[in-house]
């Protein structure tokens, strides 16, 4: 192999960390209402009051982290100069975190150094508990504790034991207030109605933003992300109008705006034009295309397998006895069975809606019936590297 040299390039952008999702601007733009509301939540913070329970919901990318690092920061500072208020906020994301349990183990883990950690297995549930609350009265003071994507824990008893913790006397010397924090907006329904009570005593919805919204926070991050005068006309307007439409995701329209400095870069251009922002969209649209096949479950992966088959020979579009036919082929050569053609329907269908394959309804009249034809909607190659781990196994 050549010997092989890496170079910094200085072209395009001046801070690349700030598109990305950790980066926490000086000032939130976009969220105005929200923050209003979210401030107020933890106004009893800096009164030196007993802490409200606050929960924040609304879809993924819509500012309900960036909110709580840009406001708890802000309340940290502040705090610091108020006689007699002791603040200590410890946060933990609850996605990989199934149960009460392994949630109160992070927990402690968090607020123990290194060398007193816990294992995730071998205490009763009491026990955990009660190491939490132990550790919560040796800090003291006001202690705001963020549960992160909460909606990932499955049952509620931490839920119920952290707001009651004080009026139970499980703590005493610690003033507690629990942030939680959803990107299922069915979430809270699905609470019973003693943790509902407790922990959304401040509720705060975040919408998805519009293009305007979108538009003020990517240019607020171009101004630090980007050298001066290398975006196009356009490019700001388009990444965001594309940001709206998709989802009103700030996280998606950022990573557009990433990805379109990065084209520009690697094809040694010095201005992202709107041209490096639609090869952007269609990279990224592979990615999750490419993403969503792998984590779709295995007979799923087998029927699209199936109808991938079918148009590598030239047979599609391909109605649905054709694809059942090819599907139980395939699986059958694996040596497992087949699910039933209802369910191969279902997978069609869920397939369909996802965006990698697309149906037609033919109708042949009285005589001939209705079908539907099916065939990819993405490209051989995406569907290949998402299958990739399924035909590698075979």
């Amino acid at each position: 192999m050549n010997d092989v040299s890496f170079t910094p390039s200085t072209t395009i952008f001046e801070q690349r960390e700030a598109l990305l999702e950790e980066w926490t601007p000086e000032e939130l733009v976009g969220r105005d209402q929200e923050l209003q509301q979210y401030h107020a939540a933890l106004q009893p913070v800096i009164n030196n009051e007993t802490p409200s329970n606050i929960f924040l919901y609304g879809k993924s990318g819509v500012g309900k982290t960036a909110a709580t690092r840009y406001l708890l920061q802000a309340l940290e500072r502040d705090a610091a100069s108020v006689d007699g208020l002791d603040l200590h906020t410890v946060e933990i994301n609850c996605d990989g975190l199934n149960s009460s349990y392994q949630a109160a183990v992070a927990l402690v883990n968090e607020l123990r150094d290194p060398a007193s950690q816990i294992s995730n297995t071998g205490y009763p549930q009491a026990s955990v508990y009660q190491f939490l609350f132990d550790e919560l009265d040796t800090v003291g003071g006001t202690v705001l504790i963020v549960l992160d994507e909460v909606d990932h824990i499955e049952d509620d008893s931490l839920l119920y034991k952290l707001p009651r913790a004080r009026s139970n006397g499980d703590v005493t010397n610690a003033k507690l207030g629990v942030i939680g924090i959803s990107n299922d907006l069915d979430f809270r329904n699905q609470l019973s109605s003693k943790v509902r009570s407790s922990l959304c005593e401040k509720e705060v919805s975040f919408s998805a933003y519009n293009a305007n919204e979108l538009k003020l926070v990517l240019e607020q991050r171009k101004e630090v992300a980007f050298q001066p005068n290398t975006l196009d006309d356009g490019v700001i307007e388009m990444c965001a109008a594309y940001g709206a439409k998709d989802s009103g995701d700030a996280r998606q329209a950022l990573d557009l705006l990433l990805e379109a400095g990065d084209l520009a870069r690697e094809q040694n251009d010095e201005i992202v034009t709107e041209e490096h922002v639609q090869q952007a969209r269609e990279r990224l649209q592979t990615d999750q295309v490419i993403k969503g096949i792998k984590n779709y479950s295995e007979h799923g992966q087998y029927v699209l397998h199936a109808l991938t088959h079918l148009a590598e020979t030239g047979e599609t579009p391909a109605r649905t006895r054709d694809v059942v036919g090819a599907y139980e082929q395939i699986v059958r050569e694996e040596g497992l069975d087949p699910v039933s053609e209802r369910s191969v329907r279902d997978y069609l269908g869920e397939l369909d809606q996802l965006g990698i394959i697309s149906s037609t309804e033919i109708n042949k009249g009285k005589g001939g019936g209705k079908f539907k034809h099916y065939e990819l909607e993405q490209s051989l190659t995406s569907v290949r590297l998402g299958l990739s781990e399924l035909l590698d196994s075979g």
